[in-house]
């Protein structure tokens, strides 16, 4: 979900001014091509890997860009191949995203649109060639791919988007003004809440199916599952299933924490947590469970004491804050911060904020801007690449990845049983060595980290 600071800019529009506005450095369309019509040194030529579910719909919105040329499809999926060759008439499709990198030479980015568990080695191996990448949430399926992927992409200098839109919402950009003007006072908690898995995916709660189904003929069933241990295939795992599976996806807090969450990270710079725990419905080796409420302690950082944080997934949620009008709905997804002097509560995909007690949103005197505004998530990665400017791509991986790392902190207290001690600085669970071969993944031969 976008939002723009202005609804009625369109594309074209940004595409003409936007650039300049961010200051990017774009030769003008005039001296390069046709009026209206970005000439071939404007575009970005992009590699999309994942057109299936998400990825469909990122391939769907970047082709509409002026200033983006979709040069290469891939997926393991073969019946993409039809439904992409109507919309993108001409471009090779491929099934291994290896073979494209190393034959289309002409691709300047790649998006990733796959399961958790191939964001990190699709994203890295692209790097490594220079490529741009605009990898789907949550970034990785690991901790230590977090802090992988943060440091190639600081090495290879590519611009970086993690695929959390509501980062360049202007909900976002209000929390944190009201905030900083100290429209709640000090904060000291924050809800978080989502309500999936629920009706989006159903798969959470189960042990692992062990009845044989044939693999579907257009299915590359191995590629599928790349790095992750073999199983036998199973409808229960795809398409978009596969999220509540510990092998393949982050649960509901991979899925929509990544974006409910973002305003208190983005407004308190909340870093690393020192605790996490979890309470949550009977577990089992396989699967998460069917719901979660996972708690991170965070200690005073700069002018703002300790924080508490606490998700809940699976239709559990908090209870409204003081003062909160009956008549409004809390949201099936959202975030609600609470200050010494009030409340800020606000709509999932980092939405539009309000105060609580009503009164003191009536009263409040809205601060001035003082945050730059986006043109849009992908239109600021697109513009971002064409100038070279990986700052200008706001949730790049030097955002997303400590964020990223923050959050699957809470998988550890839900797959373990146990309350996490946690060093961020050595990258371990101090009071739970088991929590090394969750926090380190093992890959399976012949789909190893392109580190």
């Amino acid at each position: 979900m976008k939002k723009h600071l202005k609804p009625t800019a369109t594309r074209r529009d940004f595409i003409a001014t936007g650039a300049a506005v961010l200051g990017f450095n774009i030769i003008p369309r005039h001296v390069l091509g046709a009026p209206g019509v970005p000439a071939p040194s404007e575009k970005l030529n992009i590699g999309c890997v994942g057109i299936g579910g998400q990825g469909g719909g990122v391939t769907r919105d970047l082709a509409s860009f002026a200033n983006v040329h979709i040069a290469a499809l891939c997926d393991v999926e073969q019946k993409h191949e039809a439904t992409m060759a109507k919309a993108y008439p001409g471009r090779p499709f491929y099934k291994d995203y290896r073979e494209m990198l190393a034959t289309e030479k002409g691709i300047d980015a790649v998006m990733v649109g796959t399961p958790d568990h191939w964001h990190a080695p699709i994203s890295l191996a692209a790097m490594r060639l220079g490529k741009h990448v605009y990898c789907e949430k949550p970034l990785a399926h690991s901790i230590e791919e977090t802090r992988i992927m943060a440091r190639v992409a600081a090495e290879t200098k590519v611009v970086t988007q993690m695929g959390n839109t509501g980062h360049a919402s202007e909900g976002l950009r209000l929390t944190k003004e009201w905030i900083d003007a100290g429209a709640i006072g000090a904060v000291k908690e924050v809800h978080v809440w989502s309500d999936r898995p629920g009706k989006f995916w159903d798969s959470q709660g189960l042990p692992r199916p062990t009845e044989k189904i044939a693999v579907p003929s257009t299915l590359d069933w191995d590629r599928w599952q790349g790095a992750a241990p073999a199983h036998d295939y199973h409808p229960l795992y795809v398409p978009r299933k596969w999220r509540g599976w510990f092998d393949y996806g982050c649960g509901a807090l991979g899925d929509m924490m990544v974006h409910n969450a973002d305003p208190a990270w983005y407004a308190l710079d909340l870093g690393a947590p020192t605790s996490v725990e979890a309470q949550t419905s009977e577990t089992n080796a396989d699967s998460f469970p069917l719901w979660s409420i996972v708690t991170w302690h965070f200690a005073a950082k700069g002018s703002r004491g300790p924080i508490k944080l606490t998700w809940y997934d699976g239709g559990k949620l908090p209870a409204p804050p003081p003062g909160f009008d009956p008549a409004r709905k809390i949201g099936d997804n959202g975030i609600l911060f609470l200050g010494e002097s009030g409340s800020i509560i606000a709509p999932g995909w980092c939405g539009t904020p309000r105060i609580v007690p009503e009164s003191q949103m009536q009263s409040f005197a809205r601060p001035p801007h003082s945050i730059a505004r986006s043109p849009g998530h992908r239109e600021e990665w697109v513009a971002a690449c064409l100038a070279g400017k990986p700052e200008d791509a706001k949730a790049n991986f030097a955002y997303a990845a400590p964020y990223t790392e923050a959050l699957l902190t809470g998988v550890l207290p839900i797959r373990l049983g146990k309350r996490i001690e946690w060093d961020s600085a050595a990258m371990k669970a101090t009071n739970a060595p088991e929590a090394d071969a969750l926090i380190r993944k093992t890959y399976r031969k012949g789909y190893e980290l392109p580190v």
